[in-house]
């Protein structure tokens, strides 16, 4: 169990919290940012690749299978943000950078190689295994290294990033799956070789990357948290560093352990865990759900053949790239209002989306904009639930604070690409609405928790919010 120790005093956190944005932030978001884009391009490639899989030259899935493929991937996810979260608690947040990514890009890689079904599905738990604990890792390390006046804009900013990995897994899938440039039974598998290839040179990076000062410190690691912080400082301002701020105080702890966790959610935190997961799990489900159908609509529903899904995709992700990049400034003046904002107008657009696709009014094109216009707000909707887990929890139980509600939300996410794969196939525009319409409720519940229990935490240090 977590067992406190001493009371230290210390300016590294103020110190980090006050640095200007340099360069060095820079290089940390994209060593760390990666993680969101190959995500994103994983969710990408098996949405877009998703017609192209039910063709009897590649797999031969159907619907159902495709569907069962990304539950497959969520699952694996769920998995590895709860192991992976559990040892970057233990053994810090930059032993894990390397692990979690190699895992996923063997996995990826391998997948290409799918001689079936059942192959290609448990390589894709493993690669959802590695995203899953990039999740735990670096969401931690990001909020613990970016200065507390902008960390809301850069953490829905690094997020939002997952689309940029859509767009380049649609891009890939225009030219993977176009018959004119490569035979159907191959260019699929090249695709995921590709996306994997891709992820490889960020590996050299993140070898240079510092451990978490703040990680250090309350783990009774002082000395090598100050020299850490200094290195830091020389890198921001060269050899003009400003004189140490006042000190804070921080309590030291040992590995942390169940009870410790439980006591910290459940009995210090009860309204902010309730915020969380109310938080998660809508943006999972309404996510999931839109997302990962995404290819199978188009195809079914209009018409579009496999390999033009891609285009489709490309402003789609755009669209969701602009919501936190745009939005994330507003952010960090009101979190709770923007959280809540946000929630809201995904649940309002989707539901106006559903009501014109039953009337039948929609085109694949007119379909896609509604689309980007639900999820400009979405996009930046589920960043922010991400910030909110990542920054309202102690130091010492942050990795498996984010892996908990973020496995939590992921399973109960995990069911919708089976369950709307499922009402695709069924081929009735009704069923598709009802689906849209639950997740629609989700995220309209959780905007109320939200304006409820949420935390205005614009501004503040980590360690006043778990004060």
């Amino acid at each position: 169990m977590g067992i406190a120790g001493a009371i230290l005093l210390s300016t590294v956190p103020p110190r980090l919290d006050r640095l200007p944005w340099s360069k060095w932030h820079v290089r940390l978001v994209i060593a760390l940012g990666i993680t969101w884009i190959l995500d994103g391009l994983e969710a990408s490639l098996i949405a877009n690749l998703g017609p192209t899989l039910e063709d009897p030259r590649t797999l031969g899935l159907d619907p159902a299978h495709v569907g069962m493929t990304n539950s497959v991937y969520l699952i694996g996810q769920v998995v590895g943000a709860l192991f992976f979260g559990w040892l970057t608690d233990r053994l810090g947040r930059k032993k894990l950078f390397l692990v979690t990514l190699g895992l996923y890009l063997a996995a990826t890689a391998l997948c290409g190689a799918s001689p079936n079904f059942w192959v290609f599905a448990g390589l894709r738990f493993f690669a959802g295994a590695g995203i899953g604990g990039e999740y735990a890792a670096i969401n931690s390390a990001i909020d613990e290294l970016i200065p507390a006046r902008v960390r809301g804009q850069v953490d829905l900013g690094i997020n939002g990033s997952y689309w940029i990995g859509v767009a380049l897994g649609a891009g890939l899938t225009l030219v993977f799956t176009n018959p004119d440039f490569l035979p159907v039974h191959l260019g699929w598998r090249l695709a995921f070789g590709l996306g994997a290839v891709l992820g490889l040179g960020i590996l050299f990076v993140r070898r240079n990357l510092t451990e978490s000062p703040r990680w250090l410190l309350i783990r009774g690691r002082a000395k090598e948290a100050d020299e850490v912080t200094t290195q830091i400082e020389h890198w921001v301002h060269g050899d003009d560093i400003p004189p140490p701020p006042l000190p804070v105080e921080v309590r030291t702890f040992e590995a942390p352990g169940i009870a410790h966790l439980v006591e910290v959610l459940f009995k210090r935190y009860p309204r902010r865990s309730v915020l969380a997961l109310a938080l998660m799990i809508a943006q999972a489900f309404f996510y999931n759900a839109v997302f990962f159908s995404y290819g199978m609509i188009l195809q079914r529903f209009h018409h579009v053949p496999a390999h033009h899904v891609g285009l489709y995709m490309v402003p789609f992700a755009i669209g969701n790239f602009l919501g936190p990049v745009l939005l994330g400034g507003m952010f960090d003046k009101s979190r709770k209002k923007m959280i809540a904002i946000t929630y809201a107008m995904s649940g309002l657009l989707l539901l106006g989306t559903g009501a014109l696709f039953y009337a039948g009014v929609l085109t694949a094109v007119t379909q896609t904009i509604c689309w980007c216009a639900v999820f400009f707000f979405a996009s930046a909707a589920a960043s922010s639930a991400y910030l909110t887990v990542s920054e309202l929890y102690p130091i010492e139980i942050r990795g498996m604070a984010i892996a908990i509600f973020y496995a939590v939300a992921t399973a109960c996410g995990a069911v919708a690409p089976t369950v709307f794969g499922m009402l695709v196939q069924s081929g009735r525009p009704i069923n598709l609405v009802l689906g849209y319409t639950f997740a629609s409720v989700l995220m309209l519940i959780a905007a109320v928790v939200a304006l409820w229990l949420g935390v205005d935490s614009e501004g503040k240090s980590l360690e006043e919010l778990s004060g």
